[in-house]
């Protein structure tokens, strides 16, 4: 399935279920006993699609205040989880200069991209804005695959499933959903908004939670792609 078809039929499915108000609520994203943990390759948003973003968050906010809109700092692709989260993972569980090795090798020969941010797509637990990238990404996470494939460190490398997309999570939702007809009618206003395209010339190895909650506070290792001439 092409990428613009796989977004379409998450959009389709999730409004779907919104109009059921079956939305998924995550009871565990205020919680202070959350120990879910993990690391994963990232790249930041530019200043242009992060102020298109907050228009549009801070717009859904008016509706439905009480849902999880993730803060400018926090907003991210993520490349690849090479550790997905689960409870009780810890740092020390893991030598970090080993993983940037590995990470620094299957980047050797990758040059900056750009990813096109264009409508969202929606789950029933979240909204994602959809983002449009050239093959180089497939190139870094199939690079990434085969070189921790043969390392003898800890991944769990597509166990949740194999991403393909390069969206971004903006919304998540964790209250009842007060006013569902209203937010439908809002969030279809930006099915097909274009929110900017970043050139992204640096990934940041990153320990995480299951939310990416403050990024720039966790960064284990940064890499800079040299321009694509």
């Amino acid at each position: 399935m092409q990428l613009k078809e796989h977004y379409t039929s998450m959009w389709n499915d999730a409004l779907e279920q919104f109009a059921n108000n079956a939305f998924e609520y995550d009871s565990l994203i205020d919680s202070v006993k959350d120990y879910r943990f993990g690391v994963s390759l990232v790249a930041k948003l530019s200043a242009e699609v992060k102020q298109e973003t907050m228009k549009m968050l801070e717009d859904l906010r008016k509706t439905e205040p009480e849902q999880y809109y993730y803060p400018v700092a926090d907003q991210h692709v993520t490349i690849l989880s090479i550790i997905s989260c689960y409870d009780g993972f810890k740092l020390s569980n893991i030598n970090i200069q080993e993983y940037t090795d590995v990470i620094g090798r299957s980047l050797k020969n990758i040059r900056s991209f750009p990813i096109m941010f264009e409508g969202i797509t929606a789950s029933p637990s979240c909204i994602m804005i959809q983002g449009f990238a050239c093959d180089e990404i497939e190139k870094i996470r199939n690079s990434l695959r085969e070189n921790f494939k043969d390392t003898h460190l800890e991944t769990s490398i597509d166990k949740r499933y194999q991403i393909h997309t390069a969206h971004s999570t903006v919304v998540r939702f964790k209250n009842p959903v007060k006013h569902p007809a209203e937010y439908i009618e809002k969030i279809k206003r930006y099915r097909y908004h274009y929110f900017g395209t970043v050139e992204v010339n640096t990934l940041d190895f990153v320990f995480n939670d299951w939310y990416q909650r403050h990024l720039d506070e966790h960064v284990l290792a940064r890499f800079e792609l040299p321009a694509n001439v």
